[in-house]
């Protein structure tokens, strides 16, 4: 069986192919490295077939399953002791791969980790995507260490760190093939976005650990799939945003966390009126429309959960949008664990 396998989902990505998987192959090592294709309609195949026919394997799917349902198929075909969930438009680094692992078989309650995550453009600044680490608030609004909201950090080694962390990275998921698998693997109703929030979320329930090993690095571009100023995203964000309290907060908590959140939300989408995003308001109500009609199929899930334990560690036990707004607390170091 193979130990490593680096696999990278692709729709329609020829470009970012050509500019990062060069880093992926040259920095791998021993790692197997399969590209899985969602039905691309470009020359994504041709290119592969012509450039990389002997280092990488080409894993075709007859349709767009989207991000979470992509990796769930080709996983379930895949054999190895750890897989790594890579985006497209990652650049990794000499050494990427070792210190991770070396993590995993030191410790034999990690599911899933994530290296430090930079800015492809700023290469001293952390990306949106993960950054140093991720973590939830006492609403289950998610950040990382290195950015809060969009404020992202600069990196000056103060995160070089390893530590436990709230949930890995999905643009760079290292995970043990036999969690994933137990897990249920990604929802794949959420189709993109905060999917690997949720699958952590569940690891941690069912007593495994998730962590962040600052001696790996990668560069991600990010917004290949969608930018952040696409409303699609902000669709997304706030639709799966709820489905994550419903499936895994406890009922005493959703009693007022879910309310406030609701009401955080229909502020964020006046915010974006005044500020002149009319689509990014009208994103967030048609989250919320979705979130709801598609409650009954989060409330089913969240029963077959119901017999595992709500955790808090790595959770942060305040509110963000308190410190960030009205306190000013813009960097993870600044915040009160």
């Amino acid at each position: 069986m193979t130990e490593v396998a680096v696999v990278i989902l692709n729709f329609n990505g020829r470009n970012f192919l050509q500019q990062f998987l060069p880093s992926v192959v040259a920095h791998s090592g021993d790692a197997r490295i399969i590209v899985v294709d969602n039905a691309s309609t470009d020359d994504s195949i041709s290119f592969l077939e012509k450039e990389y026919s002997g280092s990488v394997q080409v894993m075709q799917l007859e349709k767009n399953h989207g991000y979470c349902g992509g990796y769930n198929h080709s996983l379930k075909l895949l054999e190895a002791e750890y897989f790594i969930l890579l985006n497209s438009d990652i650049e990794v680094t000499p050494g990427w791969i070792a210190p991770v692992i070396n993590a995993f078989k030191a410790n034999p309650a990690l599911a899933a980790a994530q290296p430090k995550v930079l800015s492809y453009h700023q290469k001293d600044f952390f990306e949106y995507a993960g950054a140093a680490g991720g973590f939830v608030d006492r609403l289950g609004y998610p950040f990382c260490r290195g950015r809060i909201f969009n404020k992202l950090e600069q990196d000056n080694g103060q995160y070089d760190d390893s530590r436990a962390i709230f949930w890995a990275s999905g643009a760079c998921l290292f995970i043990r093939a036999k969690d994933f698998h137990a897990s249920g693997g990604l929802d794949e109703d959420f189709f993109a976005h905060m999917e690997e929030i949720d699958l952590c979320w569940r690891l941690k329930r069912a007593g495994r650990q998730v962590a962040y090993i600052g001696e790996s690095k990668v560069y991600h571009l990010g917004g290949g799939t969608l930018s952040k100023s696409n409303p699609g995203k902000t669709f997304l964000n706030f639709r799966n945003g709820l489905s994550l309290l419903i499936k895994n907060m406890s009922t005493l908590s959703l009693v007022w966390k879910f309310p406030l959140r609701l009401l955080l939300d229909y502020t964020a989408a006046f915010t974006f009126l005044v500020q002149g995003s009319p689509k990014h308001a009208w994103a967030v109500i048609r989250a919320h429309g979705q979130f709801f009609g598609n409650l009954g199929a989060d409330l089913k899930k969240r029963k077959q959960l119901a017999d595992i334990p709500y955790p808090v560690s790595q959770q942060y036990p305040r509110l963000l949008t308190f410190d960030f707004f009205i306190l000013g607390r813009r960097t993870f170091k600044s915040l009160r664990f």
